[in-house]
């Protein structure tokens, strides 16, 4: 791995701090304009980050990488490889609208809230691009506190109840972790992620190291029956901090489940892939029952993501390359999704202070750009092709069906369940008549909230027509984490046939890492791991 020249990644992460610091000792009006220039700013690197992205041939797997030691074996460790990078894209995209969407909404303590969220936005940076262990671990835990604020000081009127469940849920579940990764560190004797990645644990270590990791990443994701605190956080939480709770700080879980749980402990992932299914497939059609009868607008699009993101840990343990890159693509398509629906809520909550949905009725008569947005997230929602869904769906499920049709049977229900409620809630919000006078009277789209809208539009509707250039990236390191997968699974496993789909991966393999010597983490960190 060589250290770039300039600290690119050192810099995202230093500007919204910079940010988050004036915008506590200035003025409301300037807070917001600062928030808004450090998010775009981010957004600038981010597109640099991306075009500059080595997908040749050969390129190595870990890119942007910087390295300082700080103490001991613990250093400032940053670098990306392609999972890493569309995570942080989808994070620098989405952090400005979030601005956007708080700009009239927040009247309160300002300076504060935007404090709160660009503080995020550089432990979100962070948490993707660790590559020392336990850097990762403080980016991972310290993204916790100002999402609790958020909730706590600027959501509804059951805030504190909310914040509470949700700090005490993600936080209890990730001490197993951080005692798991002491035990691994000095094993290993590096906390340098790639040569973890590549380290050989004991077998019967990595069952209750597997274990720890996913006590913590099971409760961000999160999974059935650990959900709980999600729809309490997402109704309480102001629309922005909806947003990008749904948006990004859910795809923590899974983004872990690739970085630590299938590479470190592959025979491990394989002995409880079948826990893994098992609660995946109770969630996908639970929740999406469960969202069938909310009443409540928020509620239905938070059990919905509980249900999209059971799809993303069914198709990361098929243990093939197009199940883990459906699984990412999903992860990034219901970023973007969910993350417009619940913009879409604040819209007309904030013109009428309820989301009860019987409350509304006949939006399409006089805020038709809204309903014609609002269908395409709908519709992007429920997989409609042409849409982001649609791809991350497809693929996943065509991982899953190779490793059980029947796995693959009970996802489908959960999709067409999907479509049911999502529908159901679109035709009680924009269609009908036209009756209660309060509503009529809600005007259309203003300038700012089409400035939100229109460009999550286009980017759902780019995944849908061009998946190419999201899976481009990432092609190569999912065929590393199958190869290194294949390489621990024992032959012949009864409850897990499927290394049918990774040979056919390695063939697709960007910068040379399908094939089990390509997989560069175990020689190319050479000067990261002694330096550990």
């Amino acid at each position: 791995m060589t250290e770039t020249g300039f600290p690119l990644l050192s810099l995202m992460l230093a500007i919204p701090m910079a940010g988050a610091i004036a915008c506590l000792i200035v003025p409301a009006q300037t807070a917001r304009w600062i928030a808004l220039l450090a998010t775009l700013a981010d957004l600038v690197l981010g597109v640099v980050l991306w075009l500059n992205f080595d997908l040749t041939p050969g390129a190595p797997e870990w890119q942007f990488t910087e390295y300082a030691p700080i103490f001991g074996r613990f250093a400032w460790a940053l670098g990306i490889d392609g999972i890493a990078l569309t995570l942080i894209a989808l994070t620098v995209f989405l952090m400005p609208v979030c601005i956007g969407a708080s700009w009239v909404a927040i009247e309160k303590r300002v300076g504060e809230y935007m404090a709160a969220f660009l503080f995020m936005e550089t432990l979100m940076i962070g948490v993707f691009a660790a590559q020392d262990i336990f850097l990762f671990y403080i980016m991972f835990e310290a993204g916790l506190i100002p999402m609790y604020l958020i909730i706590g000081i600027w959501g509804g009127a059951d805030r504190i109840y909310a914040s509470y469940k949700f700090f005490l849920y993600t936080l209890l579940g990730s001490v197993l972790m951080l005692i798991a990764m002491l035990w691994m560190t000095r094993e290993a004797g590096s906390t340098s992620i790639p040569v973890l990645m590549a380290f050989d644990f004991p077998a019967q270590a990595q069952t209750w190291l597997w274990l720890a990791f996913f006590a913590s990443f099971a409760v961000k994701m999160p999974m059935w029956p650990v959900h709980t605190w999600l729809p309490d956080a997402h109704v309480q939480a102001p629309t922005a901090g909806s947003v990008i709770l749904a948006g990004v700080l859910l795809k923590m879980g899974g983004y872990g489940f690739i970085r630590f749980s299938l590479p470190m402990f592959p025979e491990a992932s394989a002995q409880f892939a079948p826990l893994v299914w098992g609660l995946s497939m109770v969630a996908v059609v639970y929740t999406s029952l469960v969202a069938l009868v909310q009443n409540d607008m928020k509620k239905l699009i938070a059990y919905s993501s509980v249900a999209h993101m059971a799809i993303v840990t069914i198709g990361l343990f098929a243990f093939n390359q197009q199940g883990i890159e459906g699984a990412m693509m999903v992860m990034l398509g219901h970023g973007l999704v969910s993350g417009a629906l619940f913009l879409c809520v604040g819209v007309i909550y904030d013109r009428l202070h309820t989301r009860e949905i019987d409350r509304y009725g006949g939006l399409a008569n006089n805020m038709p750009r809204y309903a014609v947005l609002f269908m395409l997230f709908t519709m992007a929602s429920v997989g409609l092709p042409g849409t982001s869904n649609f791809v991350g769906e497809l693929l996943a499920l065509m991982g899953v069906y190779q490793a059980s049709s029947w796995v693959a049977l009970v996802c489908t229900t959960g999709i067409i369940l999907g479509a049911a409620y999502m529908l159901y809630l679109y035709r009680r919000v924009v269609f009908g008549a036209l009756t209660k006078p309060d509503v009529a009277a809600m005007p259309d789209l203003s300038a700012r909230e089409l400035a939100l809208l229109v460009p999550v539009a286009a980017a759902v509707m780019w995944m849908g027509v061009y998946p190419e250039s999201f899976l481009a990236p990432m092609r190569g390191n999912v065929a590393s984490l199958v190869a290194r997968v294949d390489r621990a699974r024992p032959e012949g496993d009864a409850h897990l046939a499927m290394g049918k789909g990774a040979p056919a991966a390695a063939s697709h393999g960007a910068h040379g890492a399908a094939a089990p010597e390509g997989h560069d983490v175990t020689a190319a960190p050479a000067a990261h791991g002694e330096a550990h």
